[in-house]
């Protein structure tokens, strides 16, 4: 049953591309990476227990930070055109939530001690790696379909 979990959720996940709304795809992902790590690192119930909650605190927190701390420096990347100055201080505010976002990875390996033994934890980063990796393969198909779909179109 537990094989099936992560085909199945795959499946879910490829025919959400589809939707227009983008909120709803974010969430679809976002369940399809908690079923692909409670698989991957077998959490136990009582393990599961313990680390969804510091594991979603941290991600809210990280993607906060992505969202609201870089965005001017997003807005930035995509005018060009920058002063040396406006560079300086934009390359100076990334790096500031870097500094942010690696003390969080550091507070989170710190909580995950208390829920799940250290090789689990070893095995979190292989499992994101993992799932990141196969979402870019998807998007890169789905890319390549589009693309055969429009030269189809193509007189």
């Amino acid at each position: 049953m537990k094989r099936l979990i992560l085909p199945v959720l795959l499946l879910m996940l490829t025919m959400s591309w589809a939707q227009p709304n983008e909120r709803a795809m974010q969430e679809r992902i976002k369940a399809q990476k908690v079923a692909f790590i409670t698989e991957r690192l077998d959490l136990s119930p009582e393990e599961a227990q313990k680390f969804w909650p510091i594991y979603n605190a941290f991600e809210d927190e990280a993607n906060s930070m992505r969202q609201n701390d870089l965005k001017e420096v997003r807005q930035a990347m995509r005018r060009g055109n920058l002063t040396e100055s406006e560079a300086q201080r934009l390359l100076d505010q990334f790096m500031a939530v870097e500094d942010k976002l690696h003390n969080a990875k550091k507070k989170l390996v710190k909580d995950l001690g208390g829920a799940i033994p250290p090789q689990k934890i070893i095995q979190l980063k292989a499992a994101e790696d993992a799932f990141n990796k196969k979402i870019l393969q998807m998007l890169q198909q789905r890319r390549e379909n589009m693309q055969k779909r429009r030269n189809k179109n193509t007189p």
